[in-house]
């Protein structure tokens, strides 16, 4: 604990501490010493944060064929992966994702309790295996391992060199408490919520080869490439996902076709099923037998899909250039769209929900990078709040502000991570931090801050100031730094330091430390050129301090790779007669952000003074000198609170 510091005017004008302060001056050296990231500079990334003339990644390309059981609860599938090797290095294994796994009892995650705490399934029941490489079929057993299995190939396969994976395969939907991927009752019948569902090429890649990390219920990791897939459901069973729908004329009935054309030209929301609809069997195409809905996706890490007989739908469109999506020819307008059951009716609840989606969308494409695909889908469901390209799952009973707030959100995830493919496992704040920092600047956008500004019903205390907010975050000696990887914090940490404190760096960064003009361009930048690629760290910090042209050193070590925090403190205040005045400013914190010293004059006259970064790199006793105007009325350090200087109580005198 340190003694407080009260002033007493002793003669000659001059003010003092009462009491010296326990508190330590801080060091410069080690806070302005040269980083060393974790990614040294090569060909494959480069100094400037760019990709460099040699960075590749792999591709892969799925052709999904699947069909749900809806009395057994069983979606079976087979697909077919082009798997295609851009990497220099031969491959002799390939490396598959099985996340539904994580619902068996002996899974690794299961010990965790994250998403088996109401049940198990028996997971992803691998029934064939085979590859086709040089244009010969060969039989494979699967080593499955967790959440993993391990294909050997016949033959090496060379850089530059194609491999086609077939594999059929089925599993148990999990009910409610599956989480991400779920069967939710409704009062017009089931919804089924469908990700994570088909057996997933791994990464490899140029920082650690394969990418295996068992699922343990948090984040992602994915290769990009095309999908093309189809779904068979029961007839009166409406079905939407990531990407367009390429047969309409056999899923859609012209009274629903009619409608979604009327939406591609209107700003508001266009009723595509009616609540009259979904009790009516008529109002779909077919009245008895199984419908096949068939959808495509290019340039994507991954789909999602959703199908009920219970759902609303509606749409508008969203004011971006059409789209024309791969195996069709033809552009296609965007839509933003929702579906929900009975439950989510209401104004306050998803009567709004396609507005949101539609506002979110042209937001981001306006202010950050263009949004790519075809629509945009928000479901109302079990409530995950999880998000996959094109399409987001949340909560029927969500309503404003959750609604917007969670909508926007998970629709932020189509920028981090599905358009900018950082690696979630390893590097929790490039996705949910990334994604926190920009929805937070929509929901100001929103109609004005109609529900400004963003809180986190996650995130405790909230009073709507991130600068004080933060403190306990900054002066909690448990509290992993943001290097930490998802599967290393613990939940009690997970929203304020994942979320919080990655959303919060890039806010200091923008507003604090470069200033919007500088921080939108080089962010932009960023965005720009990682899109579909698979950016570091080292990466981001790199292009951010090379594009705004400052050493940025300070910040990452402190912000990122440890949790410093400023403590600034008003030491002495010297004034004779109308001499200028002298303020001593002392710095004791390990982040010296910069700081607006104010002086308030007895006159009215109110002075203001920016101390930078700089000013503290080989001292941490600063004298900053203000024009007289008379007897000081008080001085205060960072007196608009837009610091978490983590004590204020030695900040004003």
């Amino acid at each position: 604990m340190h003694a407080r510091l009260f002033l007493l005017p002793l003669l000659g004008g001059v003010l003092v501490p009462a009491a010296l302060s326990a508190k330590t001056l801080s060091d410069p050296a080690p806070v302005f010493a040269p980083l060393t990231l974790p990614d040294a500079p090569n060909v494959y990334r480069s100094g400037s944060g760019l990709p460099g003339p040699q960075y590749w990644q792999n591709r892969t390309d799925y052709t999904i064929r699947s069909r749900i059981d809806t009395l057994a609860h069983v979606l079976h599938g087979s697909e077919t992966i082009t798997y295609t090797n851009n990497s220099p290095e031969a491959l002799d294994v390939l490396w598959v994702q099985l996340d539904q796994n994580i619902y068996r009892q002996d899974s690794r995650g299961s010990f965790l309790g994250r998403f088996s705490s109401g049940g198990h399934t028996s997971g992803m029941e691998i029934e064939h295996v085979s590859i086709v490489q040089g244009g010969r079929e060969v039989d494979v057993t699967p080593l499955v391992s967790d959440t993993r299995m391990q294909l050997r190939l016949p033959r090496t396969l060379d850089s530059h060199g194609v491999a086609f994976v077939k594999v059929d395969w089925h599993y148990t939907i999990p009910g409610e408490w599956g989480g991400r991927t779920a069967v939710t009752p409704s009062r017009e019948g089931e919804i089924y919520e469908i990700a994570q569902w088909y057996p997933r090429l791994s990464v490899y890649d140029d920082r650690a080869g394969w990418n295996t990390l068992p699922y343990l219920g948090q984040e992602f990791y994915l290769e990009y490439g095309s999908f093309d897939y189809s779904v068979t459901v029961p007839w009166n069973f409406t079905l939407v996902g990531s990407g367009s729908l390429l047969n309409p004329e056999q899923t859609l009935t012209n009274t629903e076709r009619s409608r979604l054309a009327q939406a591609a030209q209107s700003d508001s929301r266009v009723m595509i099923r009616t609540i009259d609809d979904v009790t009516d069997p008529k109002s779909h195409l077919k009245q008895s037998g199984e419908v096949t809905w068939h959808y495509v996706m290019r340039n994507s890490r991954d789909v999602a899909f959703t199908a009920s007989p219970a759902f609303l739908w509606d749409a508008a469109r969203i004011n971006l250039p059409p789209v024309v999506p791969w195996t069709n020819y033809h552009a296609v307008p965007r839509l933003a769209m929702s579906v929900y059951p009975r439950e989510g009716i209401g104004p306050h609840g998803w009567d709004r929900s396609t507005e949101y989606v539609k506002h979110a969308i042209e937001y981001f494409s306006s202010q950050w990078y263009e949004y790519p695909w075809p629509n945009a889908i928000n479901l109302g469901g079990h409530g995950a709040g999880m998000e996959y390209p094109g399409i987001v799952f949340d909560g029927m009973s969500d309503r404003d502000p959750q609604l917007f707030w969670i909508t926007t959100h998970e629709l932020g995830h189509d920028w981090f991570p599905m358009i900018v493919g950082s690696d979630e496992r390893r590097n929790p704040f490039m996705d949910e931090g990334f994604n926190t920092f920009i929805d937070a600047y929509a929901s100001d956008h929103f109609h004005n801050g109609e529900f400004a500004p963003k809180r986190d019903p996650e995130f405790a205390p909230k009073t709507g100031n991130p600068a004080q907010d933060i403190v306990p975050v900054l002066t909690d000696p448990g509290a992993p730094n943001l290097m930490t990887g998802a599967d290393e914090i613990s939940e009690k940490y997970r929203h304020s330091v994942t979320y919080f404190k990655g959303a919060y760096g890039l806010k200091l960064l923008r507003e604090q430390i470069l200033g919007p003009v500088r921080f939108d361009a080089a962010f932009r930048r960023y965005i720009a050129f990682w899109s579909y690629h698979h950016p570091s760290p080292s990466d981001f910090f790199r292009l951010m301090s090379s594009e705004a042209g400052e050493d940025l050193s300070w910040f990452w070590r402190g912000w990122y790779f440890t949790n410093a925090a400023p403590d600034y403190a008003v030491g002495s205040v010297e004034q004779t007669g109308n001499d200028p005045v002298s303020v001593q400013v002392l710095n004791y914190g390990t982040l010296p952000l910069p700081v607006v010293l104010r002086v308030e004059y007895q006159d009215g006259t109110v002075l203001d003074r920016r101390i930078p970064t700089e000013a503290w790199r080989q001292t941490s006793d600063l004298k900053v000198t203000f024009e007289p105007h008379g007897a000081v009325k008080a001085v205060t350090l960072d007196p608009d609170h837009v610091i978490p200087d983590i004590d204020r109580t030695d900040n004003r005198k």
